[in-house]
């Protein structure tokens, strides 16, 4: 895609990154005389005419109104968003402010780090940010307990070493007493204790099931109770929303069924996180224009994304969506910028 940028015309690039400019600005269609005095082109409104006509017919402007002047389309995007990707330099951002915030946020609890970073992201944008809730994977296994609720039906409490509670009720195949269950939990925290939670899910669990003839009684049952303890801590569900207001003044956007998908989808979260999920496999920012979400909500938005983490180690993604006509340019360095120092501040945790 970097190439057919790079492969228009020289002018032809210039209009179209002009009118691209304009539009995000304005929001309303840029007219011929208009681009040929903004282009510093020295060019006259008919020739300027005959570069959108040529851009046309390539699919990356278009007319909405029959006299009215043109907007980039969805492939424009594309194609200078693609050119922003491997440009050398990128927007201003006052990285060391950030810094200091998401370092401070990063001490309290996972949840307010997450707030934190999605007002941060709505604040310098004006548009949506999210943020999803840091997972657990990399906490340490402290105790777990459980507690009989009544027949089929047990609390479970695990807590890990960063002061994370984890409370899950879990329903068992067979009734256990509390003297059973308290049996299950010390030996549970004597295997365990100070295992990450990532390690349990990928080996713990295989290891015990193949020494079950070793443990004494019934105590193998206590790895199917172990199993829904290491599932409680991987809820990746959690998001942080803020700046949903923001997207109600953009005319584009101001569709009222339109605003309604958008506002169900900020609040049920589903969408949101299967969205994230795909930043979260893509390396550095990732940028879904309209369409290319998948999901009918988000077509006439853009989302830019990228993951967070720890010694290389994704535990979360964090991003921003707002209209397709968006400043790439400054977001993409705002979403960059915001992921590695949250990265950052969790590493120094």
């Amino acid at each position: 895609m970097t190439d057919a940028w790079s492969e228009l015309p020289e002018r032809a690039q210039t209009l179209l990154r002009v009118l691209i400019d304009r539009y995000t600005d304005e929001g309303a269609p840029v007219g011929s005389r208009a681009l040929a005095r903004m282009s510093d082109l020295n060019l006259s409104p008919a020739t300027v005419r005959n570069v959108m006509a040529d851009l046309e017919d390539l699919g990356l402007v278009r007319a909405p109104h029959t006299s009215s002047g043109r907007v980039p389309t969805e492939l424009a995007y594309r194609l200078f968003v693609d050119s922003l990707l491997t440009a050398p330099g990128r927007a201003p951002v006052d990285a060391r402010r950030l810094e200091r915030i998401l370092r401070e946020a990063a001490e309290d609890d996972p949840q307010h780090l997450a707030d934190t970073a999605s007002n941060l992201l709505s604040s310098l944008t004006q548009f949506a940010g999210v943020v999803t809730i840091p997972s657990r994977a990399r906490a340490l296994f402290r105790q777990i307990d459980f507690v009989s609720l009544s027949p089929g039906r047990v609390l479970m409490v695990l807590v890990t070493n960063d002061g994370g509670v984890q409370n899950r009720i879990i329903h068992p195949d067979k009734p256990y007493s509390q003297d059973e269950l308290t049996r299950f939990a010390n030996f549970l925290n004597e295997r365990l204790n100070g295992q990450s939670i990532q390690a349990l899910r990928e080996t713990l669990v295989a290891e015990l099931k193949s020494t079950r003839e070793q443990i004494e009684g019934n105590l193998s049952e206590a790895i199917t109770l172990a199993e829904s303890a290491v599932e409680a801590v991987e809820d990746k569900a959690g998001v942080a929303v803020a700046g949903q207001v923001n997207l109600m003044g953009i005319d584009e956007l101001g569709d009222v069924d339109r605003m309604r998908r958008l506002f169900n989808a900020f609040a049920e979260k589903r969408e949101l996180v299967s969205l994230l999920d795909r930043c979260e496999r893509a390396q550095g920012v990732k940028i879904f224009i309209g369409r290319e979400s998948g999901s009918p909500t988000f077509d006439e938005c853009s989302v830019v994304g990228a993951s967070y983490g720890v010694d290389d180690e994704v535990v979360g993604v964090l991003g921003v969506i707002g209209p397709k006509r968006m400043p790439y340019d400054r977001v993409i360095s705002i979403v960059d910028v915001t992921s590695r120092l949250l990265s950052s501040a969790l590493s120094r945790q």
